[in-house]
């Protein structure tokens, strides 16, 4: 694991009028004690699926469609081995169900041949299977099995690091490796689901309520300061 990052370091290594680390993740705290990755899962492999199935599709959506799906699907094999049509009726409901139905089917498959049907437990080996990158990849390491080899960067983090003037970077990688330098590592998935909370609540996409935000004050893209 990495050792933890003094709060001066973190400091010292931020950007230019860029909102403090160490108040973002105090203030977010604060707001979001019970902050967690939304997507209901009991195993690794239905973490994996349920993430693939979340693209483009709301979390509220896609537990719906996974009550049923993972009574029918148990294992890799299951999905492997179903048939391209039938899989894409069973989450029809999430969107995109084609290129979605050939992604799992493909995963499973690459996780028996590689894998015996289980879900690594590295970075490395994630990103090889088909159809997942670092995020799904941090995802399913950081909230199935407690490793926390990367920050989780979706579209709502991706918005508010930029907000928050702690990246420039429009490129997810790019960016994520910059908040690794940024935050201290312990603080990484919780921070980044604490984000992803703020991001849907308050520090919304297209008009972003800052004047309900108590980080206004501080923050470098808020419409409140004068």
């Amino acid at each position: 694991m990495m050792k933890d990052t003094s709060q001066e370091t973190t400091a010292a290594a931020l950007p230019e009028g860029a909102l403090p680390v160490q108040t973002v993740i105090d203030e977010l705290r604060s707001l979001y004690p019970q902050a967690r990755y939304d997507l209901n899962f009991s195993t690794p492999l239905e973490l994996l699926v349920a993430t693939l199935l979340a693209a483009q599709c709301t979390d509220k959506r896609v537990n719906a469609v996974t009550v049923d799906l993972f009574q029918k699907y148990r294992s890799a094999e299951d999905y492997a081995t179903v048939s391209q049509e039938e899989l894409e009726q069973d989450i029809i409901k999430t969107g995109f169900y084609r290129q979605k139905a050939k992604q799992i089917r493909a995963a499973c498959q690459y996780l028996l041949l590689h894998h015996n049907g289980e879900v690594p437990q590295t970075m490395a080996d994630m990103v090889k299977i088909p159809g997942v990158g670092r995020k799904t990849a941090n995802v399913v390491l950081g909230n199935a099995y407690g490793i926390t080899e990367g920050f989780i960067v979706d579209t709502h983090v991706a918005r508010l690091i930029k907000r928050f003037g702690w990246t420039q970077q429009d490129d997810a990688v790019k960016a994520e490796r910059e908040i690794m330098n940024l935050v201290p590592q312990q603080e990484w998935l919780s921070l980044a689901h604490r984000i992803i909370y703020h991001g849907r609540a308050v520090c919304v996409a297209r008009s972003p309520r800052c004047a309900q935000c108590t980080l206004a004050a501080v923050c470098p893209s808020s419409t409140t300061r004068q």
